[in-house]
């Protein structure tokens, strides 16, 4: 049993006198790698046999040619066998050239090399290798490098860098071919182009220098015209999406767009000065703060629909827009809902309130410039109309408690002033003061002449023999006085029919007409209260008053050509650039 012999691969490095030969008579990259193939096949394979197995029988030669002798190699021999003898060799050998030492590449090694110093020099970028890559993998190859990769997808007519559409999810099946038509042939571009072998000289005169910078050349005038082609891709998109759109807009803004003409108003509102405000209301009395929910609401209510179908109730307001002189998308259409009117209301008009001024600033526009005056006018007088009804109930609902405060108080009045007169009919005394008083005048007399009497007895009593008669007649006089003191006294302390004494009576009636004097303050002010809410309900709490009155302008405002076409061009360019960012992100997504 005999194994095949394993050649191993040599490259031959060549002398300078070589390389010198070789540039004065250039050859193809196809003819070199001939001239090695050649060379590596005249050269025989080292065998190296395995224990056991015959040697090999070596190939015959013709006579009269020497063996080739390999460096460190010896001839096999067989246990047993004499060694060979040596063969005769010829008395008159010609010179043969110095055997060159080196590895030796395959022609196909040699040629893979090639392509790829040529891959080099296209100057292909990190993200075409990388991509490169990723394709080979996917077609189950096992590239060496980036370059490879390119070598081998170019091989198998793949163009490694072709960019795959991220719609072209499902592959369009193959048309099947008329009976008996010949099928054609699958173009994939690039396509790989065999190379002739040159079995002559070569005739080319250039230099690898001359070639290399003619095919460098090629390279960039195709980037140039790929480039160009990009540019010109990019500038017909941008011309249909950005442009045509653009001068669509200014061709209506310019030639078709009816004119409008706007009328702009100020007013605010004020709210009553009134003598009795106090506290922390007074603070604001006379500022925006006073009125701010009041201009609030008066804006809310002049865009809304309510004031909308008002107005074209008293002045046409859908009328005036379905003239037919409007351009279609400003005109109403003649059977158009109170939806499409108040949306076009709400686009011809705009209200802005200012909290810190307090000023309600109002633009209307129309077609004429006298029907936005006369819309303003309107409006504005809604609004007055609108502030007097926001405080009527307020007012209304202050008249009535201020009448029903005054029924109580009045009420609450008659109680009392009946409690004293019945404490007062109880005690039979109309006025127990001015009993008491009378009482307590009498006491004081009485205690008077009762000293006297008692200072002109002890008089008499001090002299040594006194007159008796006197003495009896001054002590009868003195009990006299002390029984009337009891007496007063006792009236003063005696108990009235209801078991009351005459000074608990007269605390009574004495908290009874305080009670009475503090009633007829009450009804008092509940009478003040009464008058001065129906002076209010008589009265304006708010005024509205106009700051900037509407004057119907002499040229037209709207539209804005220029800067409506220019924002128009911004907007179609923003959703470009968007557009066209989402669809780079989704291509890149996909390609990896």
């Amino acid at each position: 049993m005999t194994t095949k012999p394993k050649a191993k691969k040599f490259r031959i490095r060549r002398s300078p006198e070589a390389e010198e030969q070789a540039s004065l008579s250039p050859r193809t990259d196809a003819a070199r790698a001939e001239q090695a193939a050649a060379a590596s096949a005249q050269r025989p394979a080292r065998v190296t046999p395995k224990p056991g197995a015959t040697p090999p029988t070596p190939p015959k030669r013709p006579e009269g040619v020497a063996a080739p002798r390999t460096e460190g190699a010896a001839a096999p021999r067989t246990e047993g066998a004499a060694p060979p003898r040596p063969a005769p060799q010829p008395q008159a050998q010609p010179q043969q050239p110095q055997a060159r030492t080196g590895e030796v590449s395959s022609a196909a090694q040699v040629a893979g090399e090639t392509d790829m110093d040529a891959i080099r020099q296209e100057g292909l970028t990190g993200r075409q290798l990388r991509m490169a890559r990723r394709v080979a993998q996917k077609h189950g190859l096992a590239p060496t490098s980036d370059f490879d990769a390119v070598r081998l997808l170019r091989a198998r007519g793949i163009d490694p860098f072709q960019r795959t559409n991220m719609l072209e999810l499902v592959t369009p099946e193959e048309k099947q071919a008329a009976p008996g038509a010949a099928p054609e042939p699958k173009v994939q571009l690039p396509q790989t182009v065999e190379v002739k072998k040159q079995t002559l000289p070569s005739t080319e005169t250039a230099s690898p220098a001359d070639r290399r910078a003619a095919e460098i050349m090629k390279i960039q005038a195709e980037l140039t015209a790929r480039r160009r082609k990009k540019m010109l891709l990019l500038m017909t998109r941008l011309a249909f999406f950005v442009l045509l759109p653009t001068i669509v807009a200014g061709f209506y803004y310019f030639a078709m767009a009816t004119p409008m003409y706007s009328t702009k108003s100020e007013f605010l509102i004020l709210k009553a000065e009134t003598g009795g405000a106090a506290g922390m209301g007074s603070l604001f009395s006379g500022t925006q703060f006073a009125t701010n929910q009041d201009a609030i609401a008066v804006q809310s209510y002049l865009t809304s629909k309510d004031a909308m179908l008002r107005l074209d109730r008293d002045v046409g307001f859908k009328a005036h827009y379905r003239q037919e002189w409007i351009d279609p998308i400003q005109r109403l259409s003649p059977d158009a809902s109170n939806e499409e009117a108040y949306k076009t209301y709400k686009r011809n008009i705009e209200i802005g309130y200012d909290p810190t001024e307090g000023v309600i600033k109002m633009e209307i526009m129309a077609a004429d410039p006298e029907t936005a005056a006369v819309f303003s006018r309107a409006l504005i007088g809604y609004a007055e109309e609108r502030v007097d009804n926001l405080s009527s109930r307020k007012r209304s609902n202050a008249v009535a408690d201020a009448e029903e405060d005054l029924a109580k108080a009045t009420a609450d009045r008659y109680a009392a002033q009946e409690k004293l007169v019945r404490m007062q009919q109880e005690g039979n005394i109309l006025d127990p003061e001015g009993r008491i008083a009378a009482l307590r005048a009498q006491i004081n007399t009485y205690e008077l002449q009762l000293q006297e009497k008692r200072l002109q007895l002890q008089a008499l009593l001090d002299n040594s023999r006194p007159n008796q008669a006197k003495v009896d007649g001054t002590q009868g006089d003195i009990r006299r006085l002390e029984a009337l003191l009891a007496t007063l006294n006792g009236d003063m302390t005696q108990a009235t029919e209801g078991g009351e004494s005459l000074a608990e009576k007269a605390v009574q009636i004495k908290l009874a007409e305080a009670d009475l004097a503090t009633r007829d303050l009450m009804l008092q002010t509940a009478l003040e209260r009464l008058e001065q809410a129906r002076r209010d309900a008589d009265s304006q709490a708010r005024y509205l008053t106009t700051s900037v009155e509407p004057v119907a302008s002499q040229d037209a405002s709207y539209p804005r050509s220029f800067e409506n076409t220019i924002l128009a061009f911004l907007i179609f360019g923003g959703i470009y650039l968007m557009i066209s960012l989402t669809a780079s992100i989704l291509r890149e997504q996909v390609a990896t």
